[in-house]
């Protein structure tokens, strides 16, 4: 190995500097070319699934030998490779470098290369492949050299391969950014939130207190109250705010999967683990998670979380090794945590641990100084969503919306403000049939339709949060004859994801298929 060392401490250098395999492997074949006779180095990936050979790099131009030219391959060759990683390939790929699995093999008549693994990722299987010039063969000391190249071209590989994930991550918290902005109707999320100086100036308060700490956050709400704005307002004050921000919503997530999901999993962990995942707390290493709908966390998983809360360390499902993590919790929820603890649905230690500064948002039936000011920003939203001319609500508008309960609260608000305006031609705003009001707006009769629509049973009982919801969610099912998803279905009607929805109809007992229609069945 001694005759080697340079070499090697030169492909190493050159592995390091240039973290992307495009701008390494051509200083490295460069290099390489001076000790054997090299006519091409490559490294590629087989995709087993869909039978395709994919190219990564090149080491020597552009121009590959030819039977390397085409990116879709035969069946014969795909067989071929795969037959010879299941021969030689050990799972584990610190024992491949180390025992230094690279062969000389004829990949045709006349031909010859080294092949050898470089680990294995998601359904793709990555090796390294050196083609000798026309005419001339690769010697055993080529091959020993090689073998000892072996882990930087490995160690490369990998270094590449997350260097893609991250950008692929930052490209999709970009465009999530940009879809929240669009629908904001916001130049940036730093703008300010409307009502801090008002309805929210007690909540603005509070993030400003919270902000530049580390302690868990629990923000309390209803739906449509404003709760994953709030948190990403904690993120942009926070000094985590070049860092990710991703949002979970663990009621949308199937409890047999939540694990998976949030603490990622080990390749052959479970059936179906083809491959090694990272969960949605290592995604948001360095910056923020969100956790919505934290009380649908199944207690298995409120045990995982609780050591991450605990220790900063977390085990995928299947790993033997705990991870450390540096993240940033915030958490909403519009359910009774202190119920569900003593129902012992709510582990009553992990409990303690969130609830140290808790943040309370007001529905938007409790903050109608803001109702103004907000209606005025959704008009303006629905102008540049719909194309149509801006138009600010007059103050009868005001007057109208203000008369009614808005059991959606600002989500709510918003729905209504856009059919309204479509309604409207975008001359006026039609607030009485987007209420549903099929007569010209009166005081008594609004107030009249909010308690035919929203009390149920006797007028002067109050009926709790969790039973107005499951009473607005049967009106949805019935007018929707019981269709969920898709076009005119209950979730499109409550502005609400299909899967969230399912998720609070299984809390709720209730049974969809009571509500579809006979013909249909």
């Amino acid at each position: 190995m001694e005759k080697f060392n340079q070499i090697l401490l030169d492909v190493w250098q050159a592995a390091c500097r240039n973290i992307e395999l495009t701008e390494s492997l051509p200083i490295i074949a460069r290099m390489l070319i001076q000790h054997m006779p090299l006519a091409q180095i490559l490294i590629r990936r087989v995709d087993t699934a869909h039978v395709y050979l994919d190219t990564v790099a090149t080491g020597l131009g552009e121009e590959v030998a030819k039977y390397f030219t085409s990116q879709e391959c035969s069946m014969s060759q795909i067989k071929k490779v795969k037959s010879w990683y299941e021969k030689n390939l050990i799972a584990d790929r610190d024992q491949c470098t180390k025992d230094n699995m690279l062969f000389l093999l004829p990949y045709d008549e006349g031909d010859n290369f080294l092949i050898g693994p470089l680990g294995k990722e998601d359904n793709f299987i990555p090796f390294l492949l050196v083609i000798a010039q026309q005419h001339k063969n690769f010697e055993p000391r080529h091959l020993e050299m090689m073998k000892i190249l072996l882990e930087p071209f490995t160690i490369a590989f990998e270094n590449d391969s997350q260097l893609k994930e991250i950008m692929k991550l930052r490209e999709a918290a970009e465009a999530d950014k940009k879809t929240l902005l669009t629908k904001l109707s916001r130049k940036k999320i730093g703008d300010t939130i409307i009502g801090n100086q008002r309805g929210l100036k007690t909540v603005m308060e509070r993030v400003a207190l919270v902000a530049k700490s580390d302690v868990p956050v629990l923000i309390f709400g209803e739906t449509g109250t404003g709760k994953e704005l709030i948190s990403r307002s904690i993120h942009h004050k926070s000094d985590r705010s070049d860092g990710p921000f991703i949002r979970v919503n663990c009621g949308a997530i199937p409890s047999e999967l939540i694990d998976s999901h949030l603490f990622g999993h080990e390749r052959g962990a479970f059936t179906g683990a083809i491959e090694t995942r990272k969960g949605w707390f290592e995604r948001a290493n360095g910056g923020t998670l969100f956790l919505d709908e934290v009380g649908e966390l199944p207690l298995e998983a409120q045990v995982r979380f609780l050591r991450i809360l605990q220790d900063g360390r977390l085990e995928r499902v299947g790993g033997k090794h705990p991870l450390k993590i540096d993240v940033r919790i915030v958490l909403a929820t519009n359910s009774d945590l202190v119920n569900l603890v003593s129902q012992g649905k709510f582990r009553e230690d992990l409990w303690y641990r969130i609830s140290t500064f808790p943040i309370f948002l007001p529905p938007l039936r409790e903050r109608l100084e803001d109702l103004k000011d907000l209606a005025e920003h959704f008009a303006r939203r629905s102008a540049i969503r719909f194309g149509l001319p801006v138009v600010i609500p007059t103050e009868n508008d005001i007057n109208i919306l203000a008369s009614y309960s808005w059991p959606g609260n600002i989500r709510e608000l918003g729905a209504v403000i856009d059919r309204a305006a479509l309604l409207g031609n975008g001359l006026h705003f039609e607030l009485a049939k987007a209420l549903g009001w099929q007569n010209s707006f009166d005081k008594q009769k609004g107030q009249s339709y909010i308690q035919d629509n929203y009390t149920i049973g006797d007028p002067s009982k109050i009926d709790t949060l969790d039973e107005a919801i499951k009473n607005h969610i049967k009106k949805a099912l019935l007018q929707t004859q019981g269709k969920i998803e898709g076009k005119n279905g209950a979730a499109q009607l409550l502005k609400i994801n299909p899967h969230t929805l399912r998720a609070r109809m299984r809390k709720l007992g209730i049974n969809w298929s009571e509500y579809r229609s006979k013909d249909e069945e």
